[in-house]
């Protein structure tokens, strides 16, 4: 059978548009791109420059995996331990900027555990949090909340602490279970240190770029699923607004473009200047350059709020 050469010039057109949108697809909605090198802010040089404290200080880590530092490429990456002491491989711009630094009585502890959610959390803190010495000033760095959500990823119906394809409805006895409980926590870890603290807590952020599809093609669609982790980030400002020595750390803000929809230029989320993926293989936990970037965020933070120094 012949074809006509206007029949086959469509074929063609259509052969070309299908490879064209196959390739669109697989390059702004499959691939993930990682990139290289610093990822997040910039830490002023300046707060270096000199000690901030001859006091005892412990740094606390306290939540779930984020602070336990699942997904980093080895321990010295982890953010936390990042922000005790520069790994061997510093980036150039990170060089000498961390709490060691300028702390030299600091002391360090991590009781995060990977998968924990924000009741595992309140066992951790009532049954391993020991009164410090009245000559202890604590700064205490945690992430919490985030597990509730994202358990037990849609296989068995919703529950408190593990919601995933729970309505707004049925979430919200939860949500009120978690402003209760986050409350009672940061005035426990308050209580464990006579000396002071100050406690650095991270909002939850968005695998999805604020798109709210499910960022694995595993995982079922979740509807009400930026309605219920709005109202969790909600209750998280909340609470450390509530207290003078409590300061919120902006997760959710710094990784959104980092997400699922990180490649896709269309989008308001968007970061031209590093479009990179910044989450694990398991899609839930941050990866190396993520974990930079949040070791970034916490001691800007530090930074801005520390009664250790004087921001001159």
């Amino acid at each position: 059978m012949k074809i006509s050469s206007k029949r086959l010039i469509i074929l063609c057109i259509i052969g070309v548009l299908v490879i064209g949108w196959a390739g669109f697809y697989i390059q702004y909605y499959m691939m993930r791109l990682i990139g290289t090198g610093p990822a997040g802010p910039a830490v002023a040089e300046e707060a270096f420059h000199k000690n901030w404290s001859d006091r005892r200080v412990m740094l606390l880590g306290l939540g779930d995996s984020i602070t336990a530092g699942l997904g980093a490429d080895s321990p010295e990456h982890t953010f936390f331990n990042r922000l005790v002491e520069n790994p061997t491989d510093e980036f150039a711009d990170m060089q000498g900027k961390s709490l060691s630094v300028v702390l030299p009585g600091l002391e360090s502890e991590n009781l995060a555990i990977s998968g924990s959610t924000s009741k595992d959390h309140f066992g951790v803190i009532e049954d391993r949090l020991p009164p410090h010495e009245p000559d202890v000033f604590g700064l205490v760095v945690m992430t919490s909340g985030g597990n509730d959500l994202i358990h037990s990823y849609g296989r068995r119906p919703p529950k408190e602490c593990a919601m995933y394809g729970a309505t707004l409805a049925e979430a919200q006895p939860w949500i009120d279970s978690f402003r209760i409980r986050l409350n009672e926590m940061l005035d426990k870890i308050t209580a464990a240190f006579p000396g002071g603290c100050e406690i650095y807590l991270a909002d939850i952020y968005d695998p999805t770029d604020g798109v709210g599809d499910a960022p694995s093609v595993y995982l079922p669609h979740w509807p009400d699923a930026l309605a219920i982790h709005g109202k969790y980030n909600e209750v998280i400002r909340e609470c450390t607004e509530a207290r003078a020595n409590v300061y919120h750390v902006p997760l959710h803000e710094t990784f959104l473009g980092h997400g699922s929809h990180a490649t896709q230029f269309w989008r308001s989320t968007y970061v031209a200047d590093d479009p990179h993926y910044w989450f694990y293989e398991n899609i839930e936990d941050p990866n190396d350059r993520g974990y930079d970037a949040i070791r970034r965020v916490f001691l800007n933070e530090i930074i801005d709020h520390s009664s250790l120094w004087v921001n001159e």
